[in-house]
């Protein structure tokens, strides 16, 4: 970075702490202590005589104060004055072995600005173990101190030299457990060197960020790092992580507005390349993750691709260098939902459009159209390769590694379709881009001795006429000649090479202005919150940061401006508004100076004689040059402390951040930035709505006609505000949003200028530490009281965590006693007048009990609710169920009632179908029977009516007693017919008998199955049942016996000497014997069961008695237990088995007993009739 002016670095030192802030507990100091004493060298003594009569609770400072006269140490704030080492033992030798060469070296000196920062009195009472020494190069390097004395001190650097140094120009070095703190306010000893290196050494382990009070440093990695993504999003949304970050910058801003009520700002500021663009990338990524859910927060994101697209190109220091500035203002809804956004840009850097240095790039959304256009948009367009348009050729810069244009418009494509703007527009859009290309190349030829031109009438002259829909007549006219209006004649005047020339290039960044203008307007009406406002949001201000190359011109005038207002409004919100806030509140506080850049901002505001005041009054004057502007502020302002006159067109302004040289050349053509009204006409005439719209915008911004001398130079009919003018109204804008806001600060460093990962510049990182403030803000915050709250909000916010109730007290009293009873420390806060004032850290600690309580009591309402909301969801199901079950049993009543009709009509149904067939069938027989009789009958009658008939005709010649036997013949054979049928209805009364018999069989089988079914589910659950079940079965069999018995002693008392009597007695006695073995049976297995029963019964017994101890017995009882069951077990199947057999033998023997009673009285009856007959 050969182009910035650098101050060099000198000592700066700065007072560790005030003398009544505590820095850490006194167990973490012991911690301190012990490792500091590792540190020291063998012939190094500690001193005894420090902590006498201090108790290891003790504060540092008491214990510091107590022994302040005996030490005579002045810089009594560190918490580590403890630790110091008595050299007094030392031996003289050692300093004479250490060779005198500090002569060579040059020692830094104190200017009246650094007097403030460190301690002025000897460091020989220090006598530190390590130091900071500034090589001659600029660089610091921790130094080993050999020896010391009051003014000489014996180091020892790190490659093993030893250099003898004066004793003032090394620096306190922190002891090594600070290494690598996240935020410099825990720094014992802050100064350059340690802030250096601890920035460094963070940086060295990818740890980017890092906090100084409350502001946030963003070190560039130029690479990748693993810090971002959604699990650290929801890792700082849930306060699991709190090392710094973007995250918790962006966390903090939605967190006090949600609470608060009031917007929020965050401002990222840096010199090019530090990496702002994508530092404000990251914190809109943070709040459309946790204020999504609408679908706007993806639209705002895309707004990115396009305005990194229009808005930067590639510089020597940043190959995606923003150069415009810009605020998004974010919206956010009552849920805390994003709602819309609004973007407002400032001072886009137009002379990129037509001028380019080497090494550098345009705005790149000129290669990517070029490379990335699809076939169609080309022809359409007439589209070349990048290296053919003037433009774009000044630098022979067409591509930056790793950068695919091709994809990059593709992405740009995709994220003009998100912020919902039509194809036609976006041709419309890339028509304009096209037409700037194409203006470029459009050349001149001389056609008079004067130096008049035209315009050469070739492709490019056409291209662009035919892109903005024009004719090539009217542009030729608006490129080389300029309309003038002398009295009331209009004279038309042709323009030289030059002014012809610079036409056109107006023209050309006058469109390309226009056009961004109109996109961002376009995007503002895509993410328009409309109805949806509520007045909270988030604004992220992405500004260029302070400049300073070999050659400043009026841009970087023009940005060192802005980041003067942008210093200031930091030193109102961090120094000024809080040291009158601490004095307007009546606090204890000592006034602590800091840099004010008031006075340079003076010279660039006060009018008449600022710098901008002077710049629009020459831009007046027609004849005033960019000399004669140098000389007027040579004139008018050399006394002024911040600016200095340089030789021909250059002057020094003194800025906050360091002397920057700035070149006058171009100044008054940039700030007047004139449009002449044929360039504006040419586009009102054009075809293409675009530029219409371009020339109506132009007309509007312009102010009243100017009368002076320069209308009467023939200028523009209508002249607008200057560059100067317009840029400073939208910095006060800027500024007045700002103020109502509370900001949040991010201050990206760029940590090497040739832009590689892991190279760390100390000089180049200390310039930008200067520049944004970092030690100043550290110092003033750490000593001060960053936080405060009124006494009305304090109470509101805090006081229901007081143990007694505080209804009647008033604020401020509440506001003490919740300070009483978390023992916050007196010096750890201030009461003020209307305010409650607190250190670093200790409202942090409120917030963590108030979050813990009200999540304890959320969780007991949580528990309560549940609680609640389960029994009435139980009450209700009960309900439910109870009436579903009405419900349900009227239905099923119903159902069944409908299924009961239907049965009974089925079974009514099927009756009538059953005794209609029987009916038939009986019908049927019925007749075959007559039939068949009536044929035997009439056979029988026609035989017998044949032998009667030829016994009749042979009467004559036969003999009587033939006649008579043949008489007989028939009337035996009428008795057979009758006998026969008396036969035939005998047999029919048994058929119906022995039906009925079979239905009692089957209800006496039914039932002795159901008795069977009892008699097995009795058994598997109780064995007794079994047993009477067995008794009554037998009791009943032994019933059906006596009763056949009975009957047989009946039929014995008949007539012996009947024949048909005796087989009656044989079958009764035959049924007896099988019936008397069933009884056997059933008794046998009775017999049994009753045996079977009372073994199993005795055993277990047995068992039982042998196993609760009552009985002695060499035996397992455990064991013989399962063997016994198992034995038990065989046997239930086995019996089961038998059972079932002997029900079959029963069945079967019920059978018999039946047939035979059947055959029995089917014979009683036969034989009856026939003794009724033979009488």
């Amino acid at each position: 970075m050969t182009g910035i002016v650098r101050v060099q670095p000198s000592l700066q030192s700065i007072k560790s702490l005030p003398g009544n802030h505590r820095f850490m507990s006194s167990q973490k100091f012991d911690r301190l202590q012990i490792n500091d004493k590792s540190r020291l060298g063998s012939g190094n003594m500690i001193t005894p005589s420090i902590f006498e009569n201090v108790q290891v609770g003790d504060g540092i400072d008491e214990a510091v104060d107590s022994f302040r006269n005996d030490l005579d140490l002045v810089n009594e704030d560190s918490p580590y004055v403890g630790n110091l080492v008595s050299t007094e033992g030392r031996s003289s030798t050692e300093d004479e072995e250490v060779e005198a060469i500090a002569s060579s070296l040059p020692s830094s000196s104190k200017s009246h600005a650094d007097n403030r920062w460190g301690d002025t009195s000897s460091y020989a009472s220090k006598k530190k173990v390590q130091s900071w020494f500034q090589l001659p190069h600029g660089d610091w390097e921790l130094v080993k101190i050999l020896s010391s004395s009051a003014s000489e001190s014996v180091i020892s650097l790190s490659e093993g030299k030893v250099l003898k140094v004066k004793t003032d120009s090394l620096v306190q070095a922190n002891p090594e457990i600070l290494d690598g703190v996240d935020d410099l306010m825990q720094l014992s000893y802050l100064n350059e060197p340690t802030v250096l290196y601890n920035l460094q050494y963070r940086y060295n382990q990818n740890m980017i960020y890092t906090k100084a009070g409350p502001v946030l440093i963003a070190i560039n990695p130029f690479k990748k790092v693993h810090l971002y993504g959604n699990n650290y999003i929801e890792a700082y949304k849930r306060k699991s992580i709190e090392s710094p970050h973007v995250y918790a910058i962006t966390d903090i801003a939605l967190r006090e507005m949600t609470r608060d009520e009031v917007n929020q700002s965050i401002i990222i500021s840096g010199e090019s390349g530090a990496g702002k663009t994508e530092t404000a990338k990251i914190a809109m990524q943070y709040l459309a993750a946790l204020g999504g859910g609408s679908g706007i927060e993806y639209e705002i994101l895309k707004t990115n691709p396009i305005l990194e697209a229009f808005g930067n190109a590639k510089t020597s220091r940043n190959d995606n260098s923003s150069r415009f500035g810009k605020l998004i203002e974010i919206h956010f809804s009552e849920t805390g939902k994003i709602s819309g956004a609004k973007i407002q840009t400032f001072l886009l850097e137009k002379s990129r459009v037509v001028q380019c240095a080497e090494g550098e790039r345009s705005y790149h959304i000129f290669y990517q159209l070029c490379a990335g256009a699809p076939r169609i948009l080309k022809e359409k367009l007439n589209l070349r390769a990048a290296n053919e348009y003037k433009y774009l050729r000044q630098s022979s810069c067409f591509s930056i590694a790793g950068v695919d244009d091709t994809e990059q418009f593709r992405v740009v494509m995709d994220a003009l379709d998100i912020v919902h703007i039509c194809k036609e527009d976006q041709e419309s859009v890339f028509a304009m881009l096209a037409a700037v290309l194409w203006l470029g190349n459009t050349s001149f030829s001389v056609i008079d001795n004067e130096n008049h031109v035209e315009v050469v009438e070739d492709e490019s002259l056409t291209t662009v006429a035919k892109l903005l829909g024009c004719s090539t007549g009217q542009l030729n006219l608006a490129l080389s000649t300029r309309k003038m209006r002398v009295g009331n004649d209009n004279i038309v005047q042709k323009l030289t090479l030059s002014q012809a020339t610079d036409t056109r290039d107006a023209l050309a960044k006058s469109i390309y202005a226009c056009l961004f203008d109109w996109l961002v307007e376009q995007i503002n009406k895509s993410l328009a919150v409309g109805k949806r406002r509520t007045g909270r949001s988030i604004s992220i201000l992405d500004i260029y940061g302070f400049e300073s190359f070999d050659r400043n011109s009026f841009e970087q005038f023009c940005i060192n401006y802005a980041n003067e207002r942008l210093q200031q409004h930091f030193n109102r919100h961090l120094f000024k508004l809080e040291q009158e806030e601490y004095v307007q509140d009546g606090i204890d506080w000592a006034r602590v100076d800091f840099e004010d850049n008031q006075d340079c901002l003076n010279l660039f505001e006060k009018k008449p004689l600022g710098l901008l005041s002077l710049l629009d009054e020459e831009s007046k004057f027609p004849n005033a040059t960019d000399l004669t502007f140098a000389n007027k502020l040579k004139q008018h302002l050399h006394s002024n402390s911040c600016f200095r006159g340089d030789r021909g067109k250059s002057f020094t302004v003194n800025h906050y951040a360091g002397e920057v040289t700035y070149d006058t050349t171009g100044f008054l053509e940039k700030n007047r930035d004139l449009m002449h009204l044929d360039s504006i006409q040419l586009l009102s005439q054009c075809s293409c709505p675009l530029p219409q719209v371009f020339a109506s915008n132009m007309l509007t911004q312009s102010e009243k006609s100017v009368t002076g001398p320069l209308f009467k130079a023939g200028g523009a009919e209508s002249q607008k505000l200057s560059v100067a003018t317009k840029f400073k109204g939208q910095l006060f804008q800027l500024m007045q949003r700002l103020e109502s806001t509370t900001p949040h600060f991010i201050r990206c460093i760029k940590p090497n200028s040739l832009q590689s990962p892991g190279v760390y510049e100390q000089g180049l990182v200390l310039q930008q530490l200067r520049c944004c403030g970092v030690l100043e803000v550290v110092r003033i915050s750490r000593s001060g009281f960053p936080t405060r709250m009124s006494h009305q909000k304090f109470s509101r916010r805090y006081g229901f965590l007081l143990l007694e109730s505080a209804a009647s007290q008033d604020p401020l009293s509440v506001s003490v006693a919740i300070l009483q009873q978390f023992n916050v420390l007196p010096e750890m806060y201030q009461v003020g007048y209307t305010k409650l004032f607190f250190r670093t850290g200790q409202i942090g600690v409120l917030e963590d009990t108030r979050n813990r309580t009200l999540h304890g009591v959320l969780c007991v309402q949580s528990c309560f609710r549940g609680h609640r909301a389960r029994v009435y969801s139980k009450k209700l199901r009960n309900s439910i169920l109870t009436l579903q079950s009405y419900i349900i049993g009227e239905k099923v009543r119903k159902e069944y009632a409908i299924l009961v009709r239907r049965h009974r009509a089925a079974v009514s149904v099927q009756k009538w179908v059953k005794c209609k067939r029987t009916m038939n069938n009986y019908k049927q027989l019925r007749g075959a029977s007559i039939v068949i009789q009536s044929v035997i009958r009439g056979w029988l009658v026609r035989r017998c009516s044949s032998d009667v008939g030829f016994l009749r005709t042979g009467f004559k010649g036969t003999q009587p007693e033939e006649v008579l036997v043949k008489a007989s013949f028939l009337a035996e054979l009428q008795r057979r017919v009758l006998k026969s049928e008396a036969a035939l209805r005998e047999k029919e009364e048994e058929n119906d008998i022995l039906g009925q018999r079979l239905q009692q069989y089957e209800r006496r089988w039914f039932e002795y199955e159901l008795k069977m079914k009892s008699m097995e589910e009795v058994w598997q659950k109780q064995m007794r049942s079994l047993q009477s079940s067995l008794s009554i079965a037998r009791k009943s069999l032994a019933i059906d016996g006596s009763s056949r018995d009975s009957d047989a002693s009946v039929n014995d008392t008949q007539d012996p000497g009947s024949f048909d009597a005796v087989p009656g007695m044989m079958e009764s006695n035959g049924a007896m014997r099988p019936m008397s073995a069933g009884v056997s049976l059933i008794g046998r297995l009775a017999e049994e069961f009753e045996q079977r029963s009372q073994v199993f019964g005795d055993d277990a017994k047995f068992l039982v008695e042998v196993k609760s101890g009552q009985t002695e017995a060499s035996l397992n009882p455990d064991r013989e237990l399962r063997r016994l069951k198992q034995m038990f077990e065989a046997w239930k199947k086995d019996y089961g088995v038998r059972l079932r057999e002997t029900k079959v033998i029963l069945t079967k023997l019920a059978e018999d007993e039946g047939g035979a009673a059947v055959i029995d009285r089917a014979k009683k009856k036969w034989w009856g009739r026939r003794n009724s007959t033979r009488v």
